[in-house]
């Protein structure tokens, strides 16, 4: 086996774009790929110093949407623009944008699945960012990605995730088990 230094190479990390509204209203997003589930009804997600936390000291609210093979090249793009810098940033993703229903916070149409969050806590901040534990309020997703049990399909999605180790996005595969089942062989 070979030894590597310590870096951020959790796998799998997922591509989260996240919307905000500045204090004028104006929609902006963000591409961040260390979050996760906190807890049954809570995420988390580790932010720099970005236009996205200068707006969530003004609004506790925003979403979280989940990057996908189709969204690949915009969703990259708004990770290395900045939203200080670039005014028409949302102009050029070429996204439909609408206002989330249960909060203050952009919804963007072209992806599959939503989640509505408010702000519960800040970590650790200063400065240069922090840790930043939300509640989910909503998930919102489009009917076209559901399964036939009415619930969302992720196999649908084509969810990509990031490969930290040799930066680039990798897109989820086919369902290979069933959770909380398939162990019950070893019993």
């Amino acid at each position: 086996m070979k030894s590597f230094k310590s870096n951020a190479w959790m796998l799998p990390q997922p591509v989260l774009i996240i919307g905000t509204y500045d204090k004028d209203g104006k929609a902006n997003a963000m591409n961040a790929a260390w979050g996760g589930q906190w807890d049954m009804h809570e995420i988390m997600i580790s932010l720099g110093s970005h236009k996205t936390t200068d707006n969530l000291a003004q609004n506790a609210e925003f979403t979280v949407t989940f990057a996908t093979a189709g969204t690949l090249v915009a969703a990259d793009y708004v990770g290395i623009a900045s939203g200080r810098n670039t005014p028409d940033k949302m102009e050029k993703t070429g996204w439909s944008i609408e206002k989330a229903p249960n909060v203050n916070a952009p919804l963007f149409l072209d992806f599959p699945m939503t989640l509505e969050c408010r702000v519960k806590q800040k970590l650790d901040e200063s400065e240069t960012g922090f840790y930043l534990i939300a509640e989910i309020v909503n998930i919102i997703c489009d009917e076209k990605y559901l399964a036939e049990d009415g619930k969302p399909d992720v196999a649908k999605m084509e969810l990509i995730t990031y490969d930290p180790v040799h930066h680039t996005y990798i897109q989820l595969g086919k369902t290979v088990g069933n959770a909380f089942s398939d162990g019950k062989q070893l019993k």
